[in-house]
């Protein structure tokens, strides 16, 4: 059994493959809480700088998807999915000017998920 992290609702998709076509490769990062709380963050590839302490969830619609690995270690028993919703978040994130906002839904991983999860690798660091 493969158990994805991170996952992406249709809506959240379309906005996604829209700012692509604009922008160029994108890149998520889960916001730890500063500026936007928890939001994920959607940068153009390159314009962030992932590092070590960054861990890779997985990829949406192509795009990877980073957190701290601090706070992966809050958050590692959980699946992300990444949605849309109205209303501008206070966000340096390339969809603030559209007028909607990414927003992480979560729930806990299943004891099957926790299973395969606890049997494979861990998830690989940036850098």
């Amino acid at each position: 059994m493969t158990v994805e992290r991170v996952s992406v609702t249709e809506a959240a998709a379309a906005l996604i493959e829209s700012l692509k076509a604009r922008h160029g490769l994108l890149l998520f990062h889960q916001s730890g809480g500063c500026c936007d709380g928890s939001a994920p963050m959607c940068f153009p590839r390159g314009e962030f700088r992932v590092g070590g302490s960054d861990v890779l969830l997985g990829e949406i619609c192509g795009c990877p998807f980073y957190m701290s690995a601090a706070q992966f270690e809050y958050w590692a028993h959980t699946h992300l999915t990444i949605d849309v919703v109205p209303g501008r978040g206070a966000s340096f994130s390339l969809e603030a000017p559209e007028g909607v906002r990414f927003l992480t839904r979560s729930r806990l991983f299943t004891e099957e998920e926790r299973a395969a999860l606890a049997a494979a690798p861990p998830p690989p660091r940036g850098g």
